[in-house]
């Protein structure tokens, strides 16, 4: 959430930020709204502090001759007043709220201006793209060679996009997962396995709700949301805490399955794991402080790369532009790994500050030293690694001319050192 005081002063600003990303909407209406809100507060206090007084004083008034009722009467006159406004306060502070939640973040002053995904900007390539001797196969046609996973059983049960993972693609799967939840304590993080299942002040705290709330599933009888990624459950594990500063970067790593309705996904390729419903994520989330996060930020995508490197696929980093950010998001980096049957890139992570937009939502602050001014902390999240995508890039770039899969030697000893699935294994 936006800092009103930060809307306030820097008007011009926060409009101008805004209409880069693609929001077209007057906020002079919301300082119209806090401008009235703010008179009403002073009366209203001026109104209790009377009563207050008055209150105190009516048994002196009586005894020097005031007539009790009439000052009993000009009291609750008084009292009514002050009911009237707080009632009035609550429709300003609803109607200001309503609004800032709408509002997504700023973009930072080095994110580039852009309308869509054609104008972000390429800033590190990886690995060197395969050239095959052969027509390269595609994910679905290598799995289904290999035995790997079952999207039309899936679809059976589930619906298009729940894919059944079957015998060494579950284990492929799984041995992803793993390594990447490894690679993430070994720098430095503590894993955390959340719930899948949220309530409404979660997807609020962390910016999926109200403005996604239609890409989230969500049981009704309960209340509660199943997950579009674990940065939800644990973005909000400090929800309305304070922290101590000198604990900070705090990392956390989880896996979790995700589910996404992927409602604006019409007319986008959904073939296999290209897009689906379902799918599993490991997890980066640092806490940290506001003067260290934009290089925290660099840390933590590079720890993302790491894990690419190590599955020897190759990759870029493309930072997005302005119109293309994440609703919670101030920069983003997304990590894009190459489809040789597609023959395009694919996203694979998304690394982002979300600067203090998210804390504010959660109230979630910290303090150097007991004393000291509570600051909001910075939140930053990223994929380490989405599994869906990753299989893609996989199977597809260590595919032989004879339709096996060489496994790169890092998930090997999750694969019981198997070094290549083939066509004739169970």
């Amino acid at each position: 959430m936006l800092d009103i005081k930060l809307i306030r002063n820097n008007l011009s600003d926060v409009q101008q930020k805004l209409n880069s990303r693609n929001i077209q909407l007057d906020l002079e209406i919301l300082i119209q709204w806090d401008d009235a809100r703010r008179k009403l507060l002073t009366s209203t206090e001026g109104l209790r502090a009377y009563l207050n007084k008055a209150s105190k004083e009516i048994g002196t008034k009586i005894k020097q001759g005031g007539n009790p009722e009439l000052l009993k009467a000009e009291l609750k006159e008084v009292s009514d007043n002050i009911s009237q406004n707080e009632q009035q306060l609550k429709i300003y502070e609803k109607q200001i709220e309503e609004l800032l939640l709408k509002l997504p973040n700023l973009p930072t002053d080095t994110v580039p201006i852009g309308k869509s995904s054609e104008d972000n900007v390429v800033v590190k390539n990886w690995g060197t793209i395969p050239q095959f001797s052969f027509s390269p196969l595609s994910h679905l046609e290598l799995g289904k060679r290999l035995g790997l996973f079952d999207f039309e059983r899936g679809a059976k049960i589930s619906g298009s996009g729940f894919p059944v993972y079957t015998g060494l693609g579950a284990k492929l799967e799984r041995a992803l997962w793993n390594f990447f939840l490894d690679r993430h304590i070994a720098n430095g993080y503590k894993e955390i396995i959340p719930p899948v299942l949220v309530n409404q002040e979660s997807v609020r705290g962390t910016g999926q709700w109200p403005n996604l709330a239609e890409d989230m599933y969500l049981c009704e009888s309960e209340g509660l949301y199943l997950i579009p990624t674990s940065e939800v459950p644990i973005a909000n594990l400090f929800r309305d805490e304070m922290l101590d500063g000198k604990k900070l970067p705090m990392k956390f790593c989880g896996y979790s399955p995700c589910f996404r309705k992927e409602a604006g996904s019409y007319g986008k390729d959904t073939r296999g794991f290209l897009r689906v419903h379902q799918f599993n994520k490991v997890e980066m989330i640092w806490f940290t402080k506001r003067e260290d996060s934009y290089q925290d930020l660099e840390t933590m995508t590079s720890h993302a790369e790491e894990l690419l490197m190590a599955l020897e696929i190759p990759f870029r980093r493309v930072l997005l532009c302005t119109g293309d950010l994440g609703f919670a998001s101030s920069k983003t980096y997304d990590l894009e790994v190459w489809s040789p049957y597609e023959n395009k890139w694919l996203e694979a992570s998304s690394c982002s500050n979300t600067e203090d937009f998210q804390a504010r939502r959660m109230n979630t602050k910290y303090r150097m030293e007991k004393g000291d001014k509570p600051e909001f902390v910075h939140i930053l999240n990223g994929s380490g690694l989405a599994t869906s995508r990753v299989m893609v890039a996989l199977l597809e770039n260590h595919q032989t001319d004879e339709g096996s899969v060489s496994i790169p030697p890092v998930l090997r000893p999750y694969m019981q050192n198997r070094a290549v699935l083939t066509v004739n294994e169970k």
